[in-house]
């Protein structure tokens, strides 16, 4: 008996200790949860309570160099549902299918899934968004944001960009620029109970948004107009696939204007601007063909330059000594390779003439002759050395590289097709760089379209810099081909670029786009003024244009009548005499 009483007891005190222990156990954990998970466990109750939705923050501003907006923004509406909340849906299904014409079994999808809030639309006019707040249909939610809005439509569509459905860029400056021009989003906080319905009496906290900065740029509205008339213009009368226009100051990179057409509607810019043959078109083909029409041409596309590429090759003989502005050379109409026979554009020939001549006559043999006297290695050397391997830096996504030979599979007729533009490919923007660079005194200068960022507030913030690399040729160099560009104008194959009063350069260039057996040829010109002392570059480029395709018969007139206009407008004073002409073809 005494036996078990004693082991009776000792079961009480297992017991016990057990209890002692679990309730300590369970003292330690409340203490640890308490002290040290408190904060987590607060805001899993917070979420649980608390709903949050987003406010679209203003995007900055584009402006032009004159301050002129070129995109802006516009008062639209995001419209959702609170399942919960509704009391009315089929009520709550007819007006959202009725006022945002949308199917009625979508609307229900969305009204009846359960969460915590359902997106029906974004994008929503204002008006139509006030029409459905007016309504007082508990459970939905009628929140103001911003679309983005470009006065201009399509006027420099493949520089600007656009934005897509949340705001974000997507192509061009909209998607360079978007940390300066993306702003920071609001909140807006509401509390519900353990039904999710919303409590009126703790209303809403809101977390105000903060705009974006603004983007000033080089581009001038008044300029990219001029060049947008010339360039549908001269599309229209020769039939052409496509026409590029890139106007720069080649002191600095600051880009004037980039034309591109056919451009297309910044507003509406999943609408093709151009028709097909099948007619409408979908899915993966709309897609490919929405990709071609937002490219932008001058930096996205490579090109064989043709004669306008002389100029480099002007630039490295005369830099190299290979060459001087007296040389003597004569054109039989070809010259002679290994055992090539490539000819000039002259079947007939050019006969006896000087390094000037042979520039203004764009005479092939003369500039095969520069580039073999360089020589393969020398001649890769100041490929390099002007940038031609490298990426100009424009502020725009998607620059193309150079296409190039391999200096180890470069043989003498690789180098002589080189020297005069063809077999090899670059970029419009890559061209105009490296010519800015060969007549500014030696200075590579960085493309670009950003100048300088407004704060929200519309003072004066970051000022935007680029790198200038120094010493690409010399001084004299650089004067030198400014001067027999010059006489290319005023005597040569330039000849339509001529504007009485003022000194131009430039340079011609007819290319055939392969394959050669297709006779599809790319015209193009290059000129600046004035030519002593260039203020603006301005490069044409045609593509596949019928009848008559000489660079210097149509696309030199095009850059001509783009400087008649914005010479002035640029403040730049005549101060040149008429020289007398002489006629060439090139």
């Amino acid at each position: 008996m005494k036996k078990n009483m004693t082991f009776h007891k000792k079961k009480i005190w297992v017991v016990f200790l057990c209890c002692v222990l679990m309730i300590t156990g369970l003292a330690g954990r409340l203490f640890y949860l308490m002290c040290f998970r408190s904060d987590y466990y607060y805001e899993k109750a917070k979420d649980l309570h608390e709903r949050e939705r987003d406010i679209k923050a203003a995007r900055g501003k584009i402006l032009d160099a004159r301050g002129k907006v070129l995109a802006s923004n516009r008062t639209v509406c995001t419209i959702s549902v609170i399942h919960s909340q509704i009391k009315e849906p089929e009520k709550v299904i007819s007006l959202l299918a009725q006022k945002l014409e949308m199917p009625k079994d979508q609307i229900r999808k969305r009204v009846e899934k359960v969460s915590s809030i359902e997106r029906i639309r974004t994008n929503v006019e204002k008006e139509v968004g006030d029409a459905i707040r007016e309504e007082g249909l508990s459970g939905v939610k009628v929140d103001e944001d911003y679309k983005r809005y470009y006065p201009y439509g399509s006027l420099a569509s493949k520089v600007l960009g656009f934005t897509g459905g949340d705001n974000q860029g997507i192509i061009g400056l909209e998607v360079k620029y978007e940390e300066i021009l993306k702003g920071k989003q609001g909140k807006i906080l509401t509390t519900a109970d353990a039904r999710g319905v919303e409590l009126d009496a703790l209303g809403e906290t809101r977390e105000d948004p903060v705009e974006g900065s603004s983007l000033v740029l080089s581009l001038d509205v008044n300029i990219q107009e001029y060049a947008q008339q010339a360039a549908l213009k001269v599309m229209e009368e020769k039939q052409a696939e496509r026409v590029s226009i890139l106007l720069m100051n080649p002191q600095n990179g600051e880009i004037y204007a980039c034309v591109n057409v056919p451009e297309f509607d910044l507003n509406d810019p999943f609408t093709l601007n151009t028709q097909t043959e099948s007619g409408e078109v979908t899915g993966e083909k709309k897609q490919d063909l929405l990709n071609q029409m937002w490219r932008n041409p001058c930096l996205n596309d490579t090109y064989e330059p043709g004669s306008t590429f002389k100029i480099i090759t002007m630039s490295a003989g005369l830099e190299a000594g290979v060459v001087s502005k007296d040389d003597r050379f004569y054109c039989p109409g070809y010259k002679v390779v290994e055992d090539r026979r490539i000819h000039c554009a002259k079947r007939t020939g050019h006969g006896a003439q000087n390094f000037v001549e042979g520039a203004q006559n764009s005479c092939n043999p003369v500039f095969i002759e520069v580039g073999l006297r360089l020589g393969v290695e020398r001649y890769y050397k100041y490929f390099r050395q002007f940038g031609l391997f490298d990426k100009t830096g424009v502020d725009l996504p998607g620059e193309a590289g150079t296409i190039m030979h391999a200096m180890k599979n470069m043989g003498e007729v690789e180098l002589a097709t080189v020297s005069f533009g063809q077999s090899f490919q670059i970029t419009p923007i890559q061209l105009a760089t490296t010519v800015s660079s060969l007549i500014n005194g030696g200075k590579r200068i960085t493309p670009h379209f950003g100048v300088s960022v407004l704060n929200p507030d519309g003072t004066e913030g970051e000022k935007l810099t680029y790198p200038v690399k120094e010493g690409v040729v010399s001084v004299n160099t650089s004067k030198q081909v400014r001067e027999i560009l010059e006489t290319v104008v005023s005597q040569g194959s330039g000849k339509n670029a001529k504007i009485e009063g003022y000194s131009i350069g430039g340079k011609t260039a007819t290319s055939q786009t392969l394959p050669r057996s297709a006779n599809r040829y790319i015209s193009s010109f290059l000129g600046f003024a004035p030519a002593e002392d260039p203020q603006i570059l301005g490069l044409c480029i045609i593509h596949d244009p019928q009848g008559i395709y000489y660079g210097g018969t149509i696309a030199a007139p095009v850059i001509r009548s783009i400087f008649e206009n914005i010479l002035p407008y640029l403040g730049i004073a005549k101060t040149a005499e008429i020289t007398p002409e002489k006629t060439s073809e090139g």
